[in-house]
């Protein structure tokens, strides 16, 4: 007489959205791949085009090579700047060897850069809250001549800041940051600095903000919290923090299912997922499935905002091929 196998033991998944790809990236991949359908491979892009392996393995695949450095790429292909935004000597660095540059920069970002430029021509010396080494923070503080932009990452190093003058300062900040964490920066900020200028518009894009609010909203029900992304991506690594702040006390940050800490799940009831804003929903549903090969899984949608946002793709890509 052959037994039944085990009964898996039941859980709930609580899928957090939004999710996954926003905007910008859906813009910069789409970029590539209209890039590599005009003129053919190879086309070369500086930088990561977003901070995901999964999409750039993909577009590798289908021809794209990617570089660190401009002078890695010859003249006669056309080069792509990633979502994260350059330094305004990289763009004049193609211009001035004549090759085919297309930015990629997510627009909110470019919002940003446009911001600093402003308040720079009004005389106003920059102070960026970001991390530092991030392509994000380098192509912002790039737009401007070394020693204009001041870069803090904690509330703590705005003490340390030497300004040229009290009364003359604004402040930026990366798009892909903390949003409470934030707050007690710009508070710091304010606080040493009661004239600073701000942002017309806050500087943390809609997507960083929404996927932190859903991962809040799911927080208090789980035993734990599985965000999808890179190691090098700014917003996933962002979310693992969100999570445990808002009470999940095991977070836990995985490229695919494969990375997934079994053993640290064990015992659970509840799980948490989430992606970042460069991790392809195929991955969410990766996971999901490994969910279900191990658990009598039910999967409970939370919803906190709904997304509709869409950016165009530059000019030189919607001219006929």
């Amino acid at each position: 007489m052959t037994l039944p196998p085990p009964a898996l033991p039941p859980l709930t998944l609580y899928l957090a959205a939004p999710r996954g790809f926003c905007a910008g990236v859906d813009r910069a991949i789409k970029i590539v791949e209209l890039a590599l359908q005009k003129w053919g491979a190879p086309v070369y892009v500086r930088h990561e085009i977003v901070h995901n392996k999964f999409v750039v393995d993909a577009l590798r695949a289908q021809g794209a090579v990617f570089v660190e450095e401009l002078d890695e790429c010859p003249v006669d292909r056309p080069v792509i700047f990633s979502a994260h935004g350059v330094p305004k000597s990289v763009p004049a660095a193609a211009e001035a060897r004549a090759m085919i540059a297309v930015d990629a920069t997510c627009p909110l970002v470019t919002k940003v850069h446009n911001e600093a430029q402003r308040h720079s021509e009004a005389g106003l010396q920059m102070v960026m809250i970001g991390h530092q080494g991030h392509p994000e923070t380098i192509g912002t503080m790039g737009q401007l001549p070394e020693g204009e932009v001041l870069l803090v990452e904690t509330a703590e190093d705005v003490a340390g800041l030497v300004v040229r003058d009290p009364g003359r300062l604004a402040y930026i900040t990366q798009t892909t940051l903390s949003v409470d964490d934030t707050a007690g920066i710009v508070a710091a900020l304010q606080a040493r600095f009661p004239a600073i200028v701000g942002p017309h518009k806050e500087d943390i894009c809609y997507a960083t903000t929404n996927r932190q609010a859903a991962v809040k909203a799911i927080a208090g029900k789980i035993d734990a919290l599985l965000v999808i992304g890179a190691p090098n991506s700014s917003n996933s690594r962002r979310l693992v923090e969100v999570g445990r702040s808002a009470g999940c006390s095991y977070a836990q940050l995985v490229q695919r299912a494969t990375e997934i800490d079994w053993r640290a799940l064990e015992g659970a009831t509840a799980v948490g997922v989430t992606a970042g804003a460069s991790a392809p929903e195929v991955l969410v549903n990766e996971v999901i499935d490994a969910f279900r090969a191990r658990f009598e899984t039910r999967v409970e949608l939370v919803e906190t905002a709904q997304e509709n946002i869409e950016f165009k793709v530059p000019r030189i890509l919607r001219e006929a091929v």
